[in-house]
């Protein structure tokens, strides 16, 4: 008996966990993501004919296609049930052309999340395919594809084969590109800081910091200015408490997680990168095999989505789980009553697990470890978003003698409400900081004073969570496409990672300084940002998908023309290195290649003879101050710092050299990697500067 019903998705996983839920009277059978997509040769698009594109079925597909039809043919009803956004949307309308299915008949079938009651619920409620949706898909790809194949080919003509543009990755690269400008043009300016401890009588010692004089804040710039607070303060005499302000604060809970939160808090907790992030949820949305009579069941909502918003069903869930496990205080809803129904799930849900009963613990046998951190992570934040606040105690000290003011801050719980679950990165750093018990008139006497030299820093590059955060806050490309935007710039070697993160190489910043002279718009953020909101427009029914393209289209023409002109060959030319080659004695040159300059045999392919070159960084060797320091490679790869008078002058160290001495004991500084930055400390441990970001 063959099935009535035939139900395509994207996945065979999803295929797998949907075919469960429905019965013997549904077929479930996987299009494995899209089967047709424009041409790969060439640019595929209609201008002659309101930039129509031309579809065609993708190579390797065709088997796929095939069993689709052979399928269709001996069903009666055919339902489309991809993912619920505009790719998803797209997917059912490319494989509703393909089967020649009515575009207005209901077979379009959409829900967030993979469980049996939200699977049934949206077969009972189809629809015809939404063609705004589609439209949207439509002008973002065709977009992409201007931008990508007009801009591609200029590049492999005038500076080297294999190089690619794209609209939001060429923005990507600006970014980056401007931080690192940013950080060469940043001085560095010297500031100091007079941290103090304070106790009364026999009492607890407590610490202070210097704020300001005669009632004014004041900033102290220097040494001097540091020694002339500390001439004006009598060590031997008392300070008064001249204020104490009690204060009681609430923090609150983040929301649940969007996909670009959820990429942020994954690379900064986790260390994963976004594309695994993305391939992990997926897994945890599509179905993970629970065992027993529970089946194979979807663990998260869709992870794609923009939106924070929670339906009743899991807020009246979560309420009752957090009464019965942590009790009434920490729950912020109270318990409804019944369970509310929800007939049709709208896509825009935050991600959020499909069940708060299954904890984390309960799954500890079914998900591997991957998967386990990035649920957990989700749950996590999504049972802690339901949860009060928690309300801190803080205290603000004035301390004063002779004009000088001293400010002491604590902190205590009052209540942990939401953070007993989840502390998120950001708020990782608040810890209780007990104050003695002291009231206005009270006096205290000096313990010691900590002076402390520091400077300031320049700012941090980015890292993946960075880099999407601002990708997010400039409203440019969305939150499926960061994953693939940062994977394209890495493999076609624009940037590479360094200490987890991004610095742009030579080729990155010659294809950006072309794509900014000659393509202003491309990387003009507003412009990119306006695009978008554009295509938003089209999802709503807004805006006519055309009309986007066509005002994209014609200003981009123009600066194509000029550009087809304008930009020269650049000669990636060999340099000469100014000394001769040690196995065949001809001059050798400086090569760029994929992973930056090096040297090699102008002889070559006769002669393959080929050095690392080394990088001055900017400091004195500071053994012989007179080589300068430069980086090298082990021959596992690893980077070290030593002299370039070597071997007159055997200077070496794994870590880098700042350039400055240690105040305290006049040992070179290094510069170290942190938890999750950099820092700059004494070998010695007498001194550090704080980690930066």
């Amino acid at each position: 008996m063959t099935a009535k019903n035939l139900v395509i998705v994207e996945s065979p996983a999803k295929a797998k966990t949907i075919e469960k839920y429905l019965g013997r009277n549904y077929k479930v059978v996987a299009s494995l993501g899209h089967i047709r997509d424009l041409p790969k040769s060439q640019m595929g698009i209609d201008f002659e004919h309101n930039y129509q594109p031309k579809y065609i079925s993708i190579r390797g597909k065709g088997d796929v296609i095939k069993d689709l039809k052979k399928n269709a043919k001996k069903a009666e009803h055919i339902y489309l049930a991809a993912d619920p956004d505009r790719e998803g949307e797209a997917i059912a309308w490319h494989v509703s052309h393909i089967l020649d299915l009515d575009p207005a008949g209901k077979n379009r079938v959409v829900f967030n999340e993979i469980t049996k009651d939200a699977v049934k619920n949206a077969f009972k409620t189809p629809r015809s395919i939404d063609m705004n949706l589609v439209d949207a898909q439509q002008a973002r790809r065709v977009l992409d594809r201007l931008v990508g194949y007009s801009i591609s080919p200029l590049l492999w003509k005038k500076v080297k084969k294999g190089l690619s543009a794209g609209r939001v990755q060429s923005i990507a690269l600006k970014l980056i590109i401007d931080r690192e400008n940013a950080i060469r043009a940043f001085v560095p300016e010297e500031y100091w800081t007079l941290d103090a401890e304070f106790k009364k009588g026999t009492g607890k010692k407590f610490a202070a910091s210097f704020y300001g004089m005669n009632g004014k804040k004041l900033a102290l710039k220097n040494n001097d200015a540091v020694q002339q607070v500390l001439k004006g303060i009598d060590r031997k005499g008392p300070f008064d408490i001249t204020k104490v302000v009690k204060k009681e604060r609430k923090r609150y809970p983040a929301a649940p997680f969007t996909t670009s939160s959820l990429q942020q808090e994954a690379n900064r907790k986790l260390n994963f990168r976004t594309r695994k992030t993305m391939m992990l949820a997926q897994q945890l949305y599509e179905g993970i095999n629970l065992g027993g009579k529970l089946g194979t069941v979807g663990l998260i909502t869709y992870m794609r989505t923009d939106s924070t918003r929670v339906s009743n069903v899991a807020k009246t869930e979560t309420s009752k789980f957090i009464h019965e496990q942590y009790g009434e205080a920490y729950a912020a809803v109270k318990i409804r009553q019944g369970k509310l129904q929800e007939g049709a799930q709208d896509a825009h849900e935050a991600i959020r697990p499909t069940s708060t009963l299954r904890t984390p613990e309960s799954l500890e046998k079914v998900l591997d470890k991957d998967q386990m951190k990035l649920y957990r992570l989700i749950w996590s934040r999504f049972v802690a978003s339901e949860m009060t606040p928690a309300v801190i105690d803080t205290v603000a000290m004035t301390i004063e003698q002779n004009g000088a003011i001293f400010r002491a801050n604590g902190s205590q719980t009052k209540f942990p409400g939401f953070t007993k679950l989840y502390v998120s990165s950001r708020d990782q750093d608040e810890k209780d900081n007990l104050l003695p018990d002291l009231v206005v008139g009270d006096q205290v006497n000096l313990v010691k004073t900590d002076p402390a030299q520091h400077f300031t820093q320049p700012p941090a590059r980015y890292s993946e969570a960075n880099l999407v955060k601002a990708l997010e806050e400039n409203g440019v490309g969305r939150p499926s496409t960061y994953a693939p935007t940062i994977e394209t710039i890495q493999k076609r070697y624009y940037v590479k990672l360094n200490a987890r993160r991004f610095e742009p190489t030579e080729l990155g910043e010659i294809v950006n300084d072309l794509i900014c002279e000659f393509f202003p718009d491309i990387v003009d953020i507003k412009f990119t940002a306006t695009v978008e909101g554009e295509l938003d427009s089209i999802e709503e029914g807004k805006m006519p998908w055309v009309k986007v393209i066509d005002q994209f289209y014609h200003p981009f023409e123009k600066e194509l023309a000029h550009a087809e002109e304008g930009i020269e060959k650049i000669q990636i030319k060999d340099e000469p290195a100014g000394f001769d080659c040690d196995i065949c004695g001809a001059p050798m040159v400086i090569k760029l290649g994929r992973y930056g300059k090096f040297y090699a045999c102008s002889r070559f392919p006769d002669c393959r003879n080929t050095k690392a070159i080394v990088k001055e960084i900017g400091v004195l060797c500071p053994q012989c101050h007179k080589g300068q320091i430069v980086e090298r490679k082990s021959k596992k790869n690893r980077i070290f710092y030593g002299c370039d008078r070597y071997p007159d002058c055997d200077f070496v160290s794994w870590d880098k050299p700042v350039g400055r001495d240690c105040p305290k004991c006049g040992h070179y500084l290094v510069e170290k990697k942190a938890r999750g930055g950099k820092q700059v400390i004494c070998p010695n441990g007498d001194y550090k500067e704080a980690a930066q970001k």
